[in-house]
């Protein structure tokens, strides 16, 4: 029986990244987008399903549907910030705060919530897109206060699920995926989505092998909170 992966925030960068990754790893995907851009459309198979689903809402969109069985859901919606609004000290407003913590982390949230039945039943994996600018061991520069926040609360909110969902044999970790070459970087990463995917999906594969709720990078190394 194919692996059943659900996918947010999968219509560019990474998101795309890891559709193609589990797509030729035999896996039936469910790759959820707010809308289908071009380079998701040219996916083909039997195998992809694209799932109109915003994470600042409770449920996918007009009915679309996602599998009974979830083996691996991949929380990797996010946003940098709201729009091209500034996040430094004097800069930074509540409602630039609260739209990035709204996608960043509490729609990882939204999405554990509705898909909790379906995790259990398989006994799944959640994998939580966090950033190495959400640990505060880590922060040597200040700054990016909307999207450290956020990142930093969906570590925390993250490590919670892992304790919480243990019980029910679903296996939870925080990952950073390194600095990639993606829009959001303008292309001024120091790896590409393969590389970063490839690494990031060795991590999944050994989530046993981490703490409970740990926060580890694309090379396998721990972050610290």
């Amino acid at each position: 029986m194919p692996m059943n992966v659900v996918i947010t925030g999968a219509g560019r960068g990474i998101g795309l990244g890891f559709v193609e990754h589990y797509l030729a790893e035999g896996a039936e995907v469910w790759a959820c987008v707010r809308s289908t851009p071009a380079e998701l459309a040219q996916q083909r198979g039997e195998r992809l399903h694209i799932v109109h689903w915003d994470v600042r809402e409770p449920a996918p969109r007009g009915g679309d549907l996602l599998p009974e069985r979830i083996d691996l859901l991949i929380n990797n919606a996010g946003i940098w910030s709201a729009g091209d609004a500034p996040q430094g000290l004097e800069e930074v407003t509540p409602d630039t705060m609260l739209e990035v913590f709204d996608v960043d982390c509490v729609g990882a949230l939204r999405v554990v919530q509705h898909t909790l039945p379906a995790l259990g039943k398989a006994r799944g994996v959640v994998a939580n897109m966090s950033s190495r600018m959400g640990s505060s061991g880590d922060n040597t520069s200040g700054s990016c206060y909307a999207y450290r926040a956020a990142k930093a609360a969906l570590v925390i909110v993250s490590k919670s699920m892992a304790i919480d969902l243990a019980p029910r044999g679903v296996r939870v970790i925080t990952l950073h995926p390194g600095w990639v070459r993606t829009d959001m970087t303008d292309h001024s990463g120091l790896i590409d989505v393969a590389q970063s995917v490839a690494g990031l999906a060795r991590v999944i594969d050994s989530v046993g092998d981490y703490p409970l709720g740990a926060f580890v990078a694309w090379d396998g190394q721990q972050v610290p909170y």
